[in-house]
């Protein structure tokens, strides 16, 4: 992904995130929510290509959880290394954007799920959410999470723009930008949307 500045400073500019297992689809808007530009897209590393089970750290294989502590740590240092790096690369691209927007398929708490294989989903929902927010929080950004089932209300109510508007605005940050653009990157350029505003999406402090 390349970046255009144009005449766009650090204060003008958001990121978007759709936080997914091993990788974050990244959506970069400037201007302002009122008037808002979409300048880069980019896939965000999460995991080690070269370690296969790092994009699914709390899986043993297929539909089974993995119970080997010493195994898992190991997985989640090169999970928070990759993370770190990833995010940091990006931000240098946005030249200290401040604000950021995680898209996430739920919070729900790990502990509270029975059933070990959606359990090792949690966690790993948990996981790749927490490292963004803590590589982000370094770089002195706050970030909101959003639940993405909640998304299109809190757009409504934050953008203070009916839903076939939005709908419009994220079809014409497409056809700008190009494909891929499908309901995941939608996703992210509407966090990204929301951190252009005065007021934060959702802040959330779930861990």
């Amino acid at each position: 992904m390349v970046i255009s500045q144009r005449a766009f400073g650090p204060a003008d500019m958001a990121i978007g995130f759709r936080i997914k297992s091993g990788y974050a689809i990244a959506i970069v808007l400037a201007g302002s929510a009122k008037s808002p530009t979409v300048v880069g897209r980019r896939i965000v590393e999460l995991s080690d290509p070269a370690v296969a089970e790092t994009k699914q750290p709390y899986h043993d294989g297929f539909g089974t959880e993995n119970e080997d502590p010493r195994e898992i740590a190991r997985r989640v240092k090169i999970i928070e290394r990759c993370a770190t790096k990833s995010v940091a690369a990006l931000l240098k691209e946005t030249s200290g954007a401040k604000r950021a927007g995680l898209v996430v398929g739920s919070l729900i708490d790990p502990q509270q799920v029975g059933n070990p294989h959606i359990r090792a989903h949690a966690n790993e929902g948990k996981l790749f959410r927490t490292v963004v927010e803590d590589a982000l929080r370094s770089h002195g950004i706050t970030s909101d999470v959003i639940v993405e089932k909640q998304l299109a209300a809190k757009a409504t109510a934050g953008l203070s723009r009916s839903e076939g508007e939005i709908k419009q605005t994220l079809a014409a940050f497409g056809k700008t930008i190009g494909g891929p653009w499908r309901a995941d990157e939608k996703a992210a350029a509407t966090a990204a949307w929301l951190a252009l505003g005065p007021t934060p999406g959702s802040a959330s402090t779930a861990r």
